[in-house]
């Protein structure tokens, strides 16, 4: 049948306007289908992502400290062993840094608990606020005050708490199992990658795979350079921030410098946070040490803005603050912390196929219609 009839163009505009419209109007319940449906291989694709994050150690294994082994699967395996090895040792190294300081930090909290109440009240009566104001006279003039309310809140929000651990046992769960299936997928990508060529090689054809394959090389590119220059950013604010708290006689160095490096990879609002936490530690402390802590992040948070990353990233992403600002706030919104994390490489691959396909093909058939 012909499709050079009006009646064509006009059926394919009703059609596309009442799936535009059912979309529109049954949005939540679409997408409460498709997150239940991807739900059920929510360790799969976590197994996905830290299958890809791990990959580039793999990689860097396999080209350049393990090139002498002449056996590919023999070298392969090797790479993906050390590479999982180094990640391991890392989240153990972490645990034993961090477990011991936040009990010490529990304990030093509770044990000090009235003087840091009391110097709470000082600050608020050098501000010139009233305590009455604020109610902490009631509530947080003394230790046993403030356990009696704690206590009294997890009495009532025991049920809460209950279906909370268990949500956490079940994350935990598929973490672990996405941990394992990662394994597998960094042992068979040789293999997953040969049979996806040639899936799409034979629903493609041979010019449109290529045309796909470099699209998919030019994301894997951003993406690949946005993940490994993050994390060696956040490393070096870390370990620059533990260098100051050390030498500035600082407690809880580990901790705080951890929880920095950590929100440091969140964009634009995760140095923030980092700050706020650290300077909230330190505050129970000591006051002075909050207030020099602040300005350090300001100093290290602004030399890593306009030296560290520009040096690192370059102009590879070139993607406008604005357009970065909104894809935080959209992919947040949907898929959380996940979406915060992804929304730079996202709105960059975006801008990618604006620029490079969708923006010359509409010029195309612009000047085609122009010709006629």
């Amino acid at each position: 049948m012909k499709r050079d009839g009006n009646w064509y163009s006009y059926a394919s505009a009703a059609c596309l306007a009442v799936i535009l419209y059912v979309f529109m109007t049954r949005f939540d319940t679409i997408w409460d289908t498709v997150k239940g449906v991807l739900g059920l291989f929510t360790p799969v694709l976590i197994g996905c992502v830290i299958a890809y994050l791990i990959n580039p150690l793999s990689v860097l294994f396999s080209k350049y400290i393990l090139r002498w082994i002449k056996k590919d699967r023999l070298r392969s395996f090797l790479s993906n062993f050390f590479a999982f090895l180094i990640v391991i040792l890392f989240l153990v190294f972490a645990l034993i840094t961090l477990v011991p300081q936040i009990y010490t930090s529990i304990r030093t909290f509770s044990g000090n608990l009235d003087g840091y109440m009391k110097r709470i009240n000082d600050f608020v009566d050098a501000v010139g606020i009233p305590t009455t104001a604020l109610n902490i006279d009631q509530f947080l003039s003394s230790s046993e005050d403030l356990l009696s309310t704690v206590t009294s809140f997890l009495e009532r929000n025991m049920s809460n708490i209950l279906s909370l651990s268990v949500t956490a046992g079940k994350s935990v769960f598929q973490w672990a199992v996405a941990f394992i299936m990662s394994i597998y997928l960094l042992a068979e990508k040789d293999k997953l990658k040969s049979g996806l060529k040639r899936l799409f090689t034979a629903a493609l054809g041979g010019r449109r795979y290529s045309a796909f394959e470099g699209f998919l090389t030019r994301c894997n590119a951003i993406c690949s350079r946005y993940v490994i220059y993050n994390i060696i950013d956040s490393l070096i604010v870390g370990l620059a921030n533990m260098m100051f708290m050390t030498i500035a006689g600082m407690q809880y160095v580990g901790l705080v410098s951890f929880c920095v490096a950590i929100t440091n990879l969140i964009p634009t609002f995760g140095p923030v946070i980092g700050a706020v936490f650290g300077a909230f530690v330190l505050l129970m402390v000591k006051p002075s040490h909050a207030l020099i802590f602040l300005i350090f992040t300001l100093v290290l948070q602004t030399l890593d803005g306009y030296v560290i990353k520009p040096k690192l990233f370059g102009d590879s992403l070139g993607v406008s603050g604005l357009w970065i600002l909104i894809a935080i706030m959209v992919f947040g919104g949907m898929f959380g912390v996940v979406g915060i994390l992804l929304a730079i490489p996202a709105v960059a691959i975006i801008d990618l196929i604006y620029h490079s396909y969708l923006l010359p093909w509409l010029e195309r058939r612009r000047k085609a219609a122009d010709g006629r």
